[in-house]
This record gives C-alpha cells, sequence and structure tokens, in this order.
C-alpha cells in the first residue's frame, strides 16, 4: 500500500491510500469514518482492482475545521485525486461520502466512468439535519460533543433508540465520538446547504449502482429511491440482512456490490 497525494484547488493536500492493480476504484467514506473503515471491502477487491481511499479533510485527525463547511470542497478534493488516475474511474461513496460523490461528479462528469452510492443522504424532499441539526450544533457550543453525536445519530441519521445507546456504553467509543462529532454536524451543514430536491443531478448519465440495507431506516432508504427516479442510468442494489454499514457488517456483501457496479461500466467509458 502507499500514499498518493493530490493537491485540491486551494493548494490542500488530499491524501489517499493506494492499492491493487486494474480498474480504478476511488472511495469516499461516510461521516464520522476513515478510510480505514473500507479495509474488509478494500481487501476483497485490490487482486481485480487498484483501490484508492481518499482521506476526507474534515474527518482527518487534527483537522481544523473552517466553518462553514462547503461540499464544493468536497467535490473539489474528489476530483484533483481522480485526475491522477488512469480513465476508468469508478466512484464509490458511502453515506455523506456518497453526496460529496454525486457533487464530484457534476463538477466534473468526465472524470468518472460510473459511481456506486452507498445510501447517500439527500435532501430530497426535505433538509437531513433540519432542526434536529440545530439542537445538534447549540449541544456542541455548550460543550457536549458526546450528546450532540448521540442526537445526530438518533434523529438525524434515526438510528433506533436502543442501538444508538448499546453504541454509546463504552467509553472508548463515547470519545471516538466526541471526537468526531463536530466534523460530522459540519458535514450535515454542508449537505442542507446544496437545498431541498435531487433534480440537480439529472444531468448525471454514467451507470450508477444505488445501494441500500434492506435493514437500514427508511428514511435513507426514501432518498435513495428519490434519487434512483431521477438518473438516467441508475439500478438499486439491496443488500439482505444489512444496515448502514455492511463496510463493516458484510465486507463481502458490498464488495460483490461495487464488482457488479464496475461490470455495469460501458465500453465508450473504457
Amino acid at each position: 500500500m502507499t500514499e498518493l497525494v493530490a493537491s485540491s484547488v486551494d493548494g490542500h493536500l488530499v491524501r489517499a491510500l493506494d492499492e491493487g492493480r486494474g480498474m480504478n476504484l476511488l472511495i469516499v467514506h461516510g461521516g464520522g469514518g476513515r478510510p480505514s473503515d473500507w479495509d474488509g471491502v478494500a481487501r476483497l477487491l485490490t487482486d481485480d482492482f487498484r483501490v484508492v481511499r481518499i482521506h476526507r479533510r474534515i474527518y482527518e485527525p487534527d483537522a481544523d475545521i473552517v466553518l462553514p463547511h462547503s461540499m464544493d470542497v468536497e467535490a473539489a478534493d474528489i476530483v484533483a485525486v481522480a485526475r491522477l488516475l488512469d480513465a476508468p474511474v469508478l466512484l464509490v461513496g458511502h453515506s455523506s461520502g456518497a453526496v460529496a460523490s454525486l457533487e464530484a461528479a457534476l463538477l466534473d462528469p468526465s472524470a468518472f466512468a460510473g459511481l456506486a452510492l452507498y445510501e447517500p443522504p439527500v435532501a430530497a424532499k426535505r433538509p437531513v439535519g433540519g432542526s434536529a441539526l440545530v439542537r445538534a450544533r447549540a449541544l456542541l457550543d455548550a460543550g457536549e460533543p458526546v450528546e450532540a453525536m448521540r442526537l445526530h445519530l438518533r434523529d438525524i441519521v434515526q438510528m433506533p433508540g436502543p442501538e444508538v445507546d448499546a453504541m454509546f456504553a463504552t467509553s472508548r467509543v463515547r470519545d471516538m465520538f466526541a471526537a468526531r462529532a463536530a466534523a460530522s454536524s459540519a458535514d450535515t451543514e454542508a449537505i442542507d446547504a446544496l437545498g431541498v430536491g435531487v433534480e440537480r443531478y439529472a444531468v448525471l448519465d454514467q451507470p450508477t449502482t444505488l445501494i441500500q440495507g434492506d435493514e437500514s431506516p427508511s428514511l435513507l432508504r426514501e432518498r435513495l429511491a428519490d434519487l434512483a427516479a431521477v438518473l438516467p442510468d441508475a439500478r438499486v442494489a439491496t443488500l439482505a440482512g444489512q444496515g448502514h454499514v455492511a463496510n463493516v457488517t458484510a465486507p463481502d456483501l458490498l464488495a460483490e456490490a461495487v464488482r457488479e457496479a464496475a461490470a455495469r461500466i460501458r465500453p465508450s467509458r473504457l
């Protein structure tokens, strides 16, 4: 494994993990995450693909979060890395990283031969954060990052309350969430700043695979259906028995969905 470094439009150095050989897969991890969250998936793909995993700047260790954060910044970072890769590139995004991937495809459609998007929380009919995000920001400002993150997972991601409480059972996990709370709120604020509606993505004609878990929160699946309805060349892949983090709970199923997305790239885009 090596490190790939690209200079974004504002001079920020975007770092990415680079391993394997073959067709390029550019992976953008989800909110609150790290490239290592996709270790299990990457291991199953590197025999046949070059797998490049971006460090999203807002989630880098010791990141200096400049507010308001912008999806324009995220898109530019993704495109900067993509431009270092030979065509074709399949762009793989997870959660808020999938929204950033959509924006990157809008910014430079020619950089990506196809998209694989795992449950992007697009603001299809209403804001993603809304009033819950306002409450989370107030908790952050009051010095309560753990409670802000608990609210974020329960009221914005809409994970069941008992499941959220179980996640916060150990001090190690609470500390991890506390460290990521400010970035997670800024990430959601950046999505809401895009406005309500998904019609902007109707111009994206790349073969697109939209991935969902059949046990994911219903709102995520509703948003994915709304996105599928406007994309010209979209199919939906459902991971049986999985939720929003199949990259951890079922990397084999998610890797197979990515393989199928790669197989959909048309020869004209190779």
